[in-house]
């Protein structure tokens, strides 16, 4: 089985990204085996700023994320969107691929399901 997941929100104000992050941190390890991507567009690309920083018991995006790629999870960034934003690769967190539309409609194309946050 093999997932893209597909996120929209802001890293935090609601909680759409971070749901979107459990999920894959859940079919992780529900399906070792299987494929996952996740794609940030929109607001969601400043869930892979690194150096986040949040008050203690709070989630924090970038461990989570940090944590998918440590098990082999693709994420990617739409480059318009962090353009558009003013947000420099380098501030990215190591991992996290500059993506574009054509990638998106890649995983789209090759993965069985697409879910949207």
């Amino acid at each position: 089985m093999s997932f893209l997941i597909l996120l929209n929100d802001p890293a935090y104000g609601t909680e759409r990204s971070y749901n979107g992050l459990r999920l894959a941190m859940a079919l992780r390890k529900e399906n070792p085996d299987s494929d996952i991507r996740v794609f940030l567009i929109g607001d969601a690309v400043s869930c892979a700023l690194s150096g986040q920083k949040t008050p203690d018991g709070y989630y924090n995006l970038e461990r989570m994320i940090r944590a998918l790629i440590t098990k082999n999870v693709a994420i990617s960034c739409c480059g318009g969107c962090i353009d558009a934003r003013g947000i420099e690769e380098a501030s990215l967190i190591k991992g996290v691929e500059r993506g574009t539309m054509s990638i998106l409609a890649t995983w789209t194309a090759e993965l069985e399901k697409v879910i949207t946050f």
